[in-house]
């Protein structure tokens, strides 16, 4: 026996629970704002500490990325966007969760074949599309300003 599509998409509908779209919404926005505050609050720290722009520029997206990293391979950044959602997209921090996160998925399965061969499973997409983009972007750019 085989069901429609449109039959399956209602089942769908009624099996997946009912959102808080308000309060799930304040919890991304809250959350998010948090993560983009406290990288301003790295930018300023080391500023304050007497690193040259083009350093603190360098070090705040760093020590965001490590800072990830840790709360996902302990399990905490897991729990964090249960709660924020979207808010833990933030780019820099989606990313390093993005490549923290099969990498210990597969961890068993050894360092290379694991580890490494899985850790750009769902990162590696993102950076190919952007990278790619970018070249395209940038030839359209380069093709206007010919004339």
């Amino acid at each position: 026996m085989s069901i429609s599509n449109k039959e399956y998409q209602e089942m769908t509908k009624n099996a997946i629970p009912k959102s808080p779209l308000a309060l799930d919404t304040l919890k991304a926005f809250a959350i998010g704002g948090l993560i983009c505050a406290g990288g301003q609050g790295l930018r300023d720290l080391y500023t304050m500490w007497g690193l040259t722009e083009e350093n603190v520029k360098a070090a705040v997206p760093i020590t965001l990325i490590v800072i990830t990293a840790i709360l996902t391979g302990i399990g905490l950044f897991d729990k964090i966007a249960r709660h924020a959602g979207a808010g833990t997209v933030v780019p820099i921090t989606g990313f390093a969760n993005s490549m923290v996160s099969p990498a210990l998925e597969f961890q068993s399965e050894g360092f290379i074949l694991g580890t490494a061969a899985n850790m750009f499973k769902i990162a590696g997409p993102v950076i190919v599309y952007g990278t790619v983009a970018a070249f395209v972007y940038g030839v359209i750019y380069w093709i206007t300003t010919l004339f």
